[in-house]
């Protein structure tokens, strides 16, 4: 008997299907059965669905004679079931990888409750994805199981069939099924889940929910839409056959009167001439379900009047949304003048010299290089004023963004003009806005945000998926006012002068945030203990690790990681070619399973995609379930790289970075071709890479288990990157920019080093600092 009987209704899908079904079948979990249902469907549906039989004795396929509906269709492949639940799936839509896989683990983990509610993305004919917006609904239902009356909050999410596990024996001996009409979802839903004695949740992205242009049932306009009386009106009865719901009456009686009215209020639901009789079919149906002494307010008070009234609200509702929209964009128009004008008498004032206007990566917090010299700027310059420009400061000091004590301004505030109109210097990783004013006198300090690899600036210009959202003139002109652009090596040098064709002079300073890398990397070796990867017995290490060590520890402890593991930080880059940057190019779970015991897989994703869909397409859960730990969330990259010992990455820029600390790397370039021809690089890293390659995930596995991640030829490798890519790097980039850049120290050198010291002395085998005199051209 298998785990898992997934019911597939189709009709008229036969553009969708194959992707439906490759999305079920194809998935690692392979104790399930499919049984789909042909609801007589005119197209060649039937044909794909016995094409797909005849090679997978796991699909069985129903073929009715005649056309029944969603509901019925569904109804018709359930005694064909037997696994131990039953999921239904629009033949439309699709499944996430690895999402039968979790939903198993997660009916183990639970004890097999009758339902489990997974969480959904929807995606749109246009390519975008959205995840859906209560989504923390499942994350605040916590851990064990409930009811709805424990946790009614369950219910505020889509009242839909197809986001949720049933247990076939509940479902029988309940006696569910579904009725004939649109919205047939719901007196299935609403009764499954009241009577539920035990719900589960699963927080993860488990159904790709499709969103079509044309062709979904309930966007076609029609008199069908009426059908959603007689659905409430069986939710009803459900209620009346078991007294022991009775309580929830009011709840579902505003419940309903809100989804009509919501109905009522789509444009291309009813035909306008039904739209009267609709709201008084629902009004009558509202009166009647009122439970006594239930409070009608909100919404749903417009129930209780005529369709006269109502429409008079809506066009009320419509013309104070719109006054309110003018009443803003005056409000908005005076307060720039005002600020403007006051700006304008600040910028009449001189400069002050000792004011520094800090920011990193938007505005998000204190962050990156600027964080840095910000540092080292209290250390060396103390009468030196810092201030951050923090766009949302609670939230950055929920994150750990905002230190205590930290002076900071929000962006666009009265105060933050007067502080731009009078700083003297500005650090910054990305450009500032377009509408601050640079004035004679003040110095622009740009510190990037690492080593490029992939392009930047005009070279963007002949990749229009990669530029897409990027309007290079207007960086262009934000570039210009930079006076100082900081690298930590001359290849960087190049790239940002070609890259960015603007009158600033690179500054060899090499990169701030990667001082403490390099001081732990002098000081010691890895942060693991020992073990093995798989049967290799490749991990290992031991040696002490003095300086990062107290860091990387803290990080270790404050993420759960065994202070003996091996830690393996797996850092994924973003992707141009696939909409929305996400492209999982690896197991994770299996990757996880595959490092074996004693090891920790440690992930960390493109800032880019931290808040979209795709930590609940199963990283989130994987975190949970302790399979391997999300640091995407840890505030400082540093401290991460610190905590671990090996970097596997594909092409992201923190490879540079990481490369400080002299530990294995491993690049993994399965899309290597893919990823070039869609974003376009300056050198082929696979060629010149810091360490193994990998065109697979067989290789990237056989690479860890066997022990050559870390072999001669690895370090070899690593050697010749280190030289070429940390030419700049040695230790003291943060203070040589607060003396050489801000107090116009032109002639200061890091002091001469203890023996302990020693061997932060790589400063003395650079070039000469440029410091804003001897800029290097190309050759």
């Amino acid at each position: 008997m298998p785990r898992l009987s997934v019911i597939v209704p189709c009709f008229k899908v036969q553009g969708f299907l194959r992707e439906c079904l490759d999305s079920v079948l194809g998935q690692s979990f392979r104790d399930v059965e499919v049984i789909a249902v042909d609801d007589c469907s005119p197209d060649g549906s039937g044909a794909i669905l016995d094409e797909y039989a005849g090679r997978d004795a796991r699909l069985r396929v129903l073929h009715l004679p005649e056309n029944v509906g969603l509901g019925r269709a569904r109804n018709a492949g359930m005694p064909l079931a037997t696994g131990d639940y039953l999921f239904f799936l629009d033949s439309d839509d699709t499944l996430t990888p690895g999402a039968l896989r979790a939903m198993a683990d997660r009916l183990a983990e639970t004890a097999d409750p009758d339902v489990l509610v997974f969480d959904y993305a929807r995606t749109y004919w246009w390519g975008g994805t959205r995840r859906n917006v209560l989504a923390h609904v499942l994350a605040e239902c916590g851990e064990g199981t409930f009811t709805a009356g424990e946790r009614p909050q369950i219910l505020d999410l889509l009242m839909v069939v197809w986001n949720k596990l049933y247990r076939r024996d509940f479902v029988e001996q309940h006696g569910f099924s579904f009725p004939p009409g649109y919205y047939e979802d719901t007196p299935w839903t609403f009764p499954v889940m009241l009577t539920a004695g035990r719900i589960a949740v699963l927080d993860r992205i488990c159904v790709n929910y499709r969103q079509r242009r044309q062709g979904n049932i309930l966007s076609t306009t029609s008199r069908r839409h009426f059908d959603i009386h007689d659905q409430y009106e069986r939710v009803f009865a459900h209620l009346d056959s078991r007294p022991e719901l009775a309580s929830w009456r009011p709840y579902l009686h505003r419940r309903m009167g809100e989804h009509c009215l919501d109905v009522l209020a789509k444009p291309d639901r009813l035909p306008p001439s039904d739209k009267a009789e609709f709201f008084r079919r629902t009004a009558e149906m509202f009166r009647s379900h009122r439970p006594p002494g239930a409070a009608v307010d909100g919404e749903v008070r417009v129930l209780e009047g005529g369709y006269a009234a109502y429409q008079v609200r809506r066009h009320a509702a419509r013309a104070e949304r719109e006054l309110g929209r003018r009443a803003l964009r005056v409000r908005r128009a005076a307060d720039r003048r005002v600020k403007g004008g006051w700006a304008a008498l600040q910028a009449r004032r001189p400069l002050d010299p000792d004011l520094v206007l800090y920011s990193a990566f938007s505005h998000r917090g204190v962050l990156g290089d600027p964080a840095a010299v910000h540092r080292a700027a209290q250390a060396v310059a103390p009468h030196l004023r810092g201030v951050w420009v923090v766009k949302n400061p609670e939230q950055a000091r929920r994150a750990g963004l905002l230190p205590p004590g930290v002076e900071h301004v929000e962006p666009g505030s009265l105060r933050y003009r007067q502080l731009a109109a009078r700083a003297a210097y500005f650090v910054n990783n990305v450009n500032w806005s377009h509408a601050l004013v640079k004035r004679p006198g003040s110095v622009h300090i740009h510190t990037h945000q690492g080593t490029p690899l992939k392009y930047m600036g005009v070279d963007l210009l002949g990749k229009p998926g990669a530029r897409r959202g990027v309007d290079v003139p207007r960086m262009l002109r934000r570039a210009d006012r930079w006076d100082h652009s900081l690298v930590a090596n001359r290849h960087s040098e190049l790239v940002w002068e070609r890259a960015y064709p603007c009158d600033f002079v690179s500054a060899r300073t090499g990169s701030p945030r990667n001082d403490v890398l390099v001081g732990a990397a002098h000081a010691g070796g890895s942060m693991g203990t020992g073990g093995a990867f798989g049967a290799g017995g490749a991990f290992g290490g031991g040696e002490a690790v003095g300086a990062g060590e107290a860091v990387g520890a803290a990080v270790r402890a404050r993420l759960g990681i065994p202070a003996d593991h091996t830690v393996v930080l797996y850092a994924p880059t973003r992707r141009e070619y696939r909409r929305g940057g996400h492209v999982e190019r690896v197991d994770l779970a299996r990757f996880a399973e595959d490092l074996g015991e004693g090891h920790t897989l440690v992930v960390r994703l493109h800032p880019s995609l931290a808040s979209g869909p795709v930590r609940g397409m199963g990283l989130a859960e994987l975190h949970r379930r302790g399979v391997l730990v999300d640091a995407t969330d840890e505030p400082y990259v540093e401290d991460v790289m610190l905590a671990s010992d090996v970097l596997v990455t594909d092409y992201s820029a923190l490879m540079f970075d990481y490369a400080n600390l002299d530990r294995p790397i491993v690049v993994h370039a399965d899309d290597w071709g893919a990823y070039v021809a869609s974003r376009g690089v300056y050198f082929d890293v696979t060629a010149e890479a810091p360490g193994h390659v990998s065109r697979s995930y067989r290789e990237l596995a056989w690479l860890l288990a066997s022990g050559s991640w870390r072999d001669e030829e690895s370090a070899r490798l690593r050697a010749a990157f280190r030289a070429r890519f940390c030419e700049f790097d040695d230790g003291w980039a943060a203070e040589r920019v607060v003396r050489t850049l801000i107090l116009g120290e032109d002639g200061w050198t890091p002091p001469a080093p203890s023996p302990a010291e020693r061997p932060r002395a790589v400063a003395a085998q650079l070039p000469a600092q440029s410091c804003g005199h001897d800029r290097l051209a190309p050759s």
